[in-house]
């Protein structure tokens, strides 16, 4: 049985943000933390790269897919957002999707902050949509978010005094329980179709798991062959009269 697909893009990931750590403090312009090791380079390149194999997989031409532009969709409360990969196949919307990541030390700093964008982003998609700015076929949206697995993201973390009582569910939880929660609810609430959540630890050796299955990674490459079915199955009737 061979490694994981997403085994070794978890690798290149590790191995990317290295790299550009490394280039930064040649240059000695190294930012703040690890914070220079994201900005100098695209470390989430090679997941992307998994997923756009499995949308050719399905059929997809590889023309209709979107990386470096034509990522900007429109929305409702916003004009556009730009998403990370793009899929505009027969005239249709076939998928958004997003690629977030969390590396420590500080796990606490941005939970909030994208918890917020992920919600938003969805549902200014979702109200365009209700207004006819992608026609009458439904878009899908992806999330997909990889978090380094380390005393900081798995420890319990304490939740602040509140003016009613949190749930349950978040009760001595910790970064990625919340990571997990998120995700979860976020394809249950229906905000997005489909989401991968992926945990890893940097080694050696580098580890990656994946904490929930209904969050896994072959469930995620279900969901895009399902579209893609969806997709290839729509009549000329069905698409829009420009395509």
């Amino acid at each position: 049985m061979g490694q994981h697909p997403a085994k070794t893009a978890v690798e290149m990931f590790w191995e990317l943000r290295d790299s550009a750590a490394r280039k930064q403090e040649v240059s000695g312009k190294a930012d703040a933390g690890l914070r220079g090791a994201v900005t100098a380079g695209r470390h989430m390149l090679k997941l992307e790269e998994i997923v756009i194999e499995e949308f050719i997989n399905a059929g997809i031409p590889e023309s209709a897919i979107r990386r470096k532009s034509g990522l900007e969709i429109p929305g409702y409360y916003r004009s556009a957002k730009k998403w990370d990969v793009v899929v505009f196949h027969r005239g249709v919307l076939v998928a958004a999707i997003e690629f977030k990541s969390q590396v420590g030390p500080s796990f606490g700093n941005n939970v909030n902050n994208r918890t917020e964008e992920a919600i938003g982003s969805a549902a200014d998609v979702w109200r365009a949509y209700e207004e006819g700015t992608f026609g009458r076929i439904r878009p899908w949206l992806g999330y997909f978010f990889l978090l380094q697995a380390a005393p900081g993201s798995t420890s319990p973390v304490r939740i602040p005094d509140t003016v009613f009582p949190v749930e349950e569910i978040f009760k001595g939880s910790s970064y990625a329980d919340r990571y997990r929660i998120l995700c979860q609810r976020l394809v249950r609430e229906r905000l997005y179709d489909a989401a991968c959540f992926l945990t890893t630890s940097s080694g050696p050796p580098v580890t990656m798991d994946e904490p929930e299955p209904e969050l896994s990674f072959g469930n995620f490459a279900a969901a895009i062959a399902g579209r893609v079915a969806y997709i290839d199955a729509l009549t000329d009737e069905d698409l829009p009269s420009s395509s």
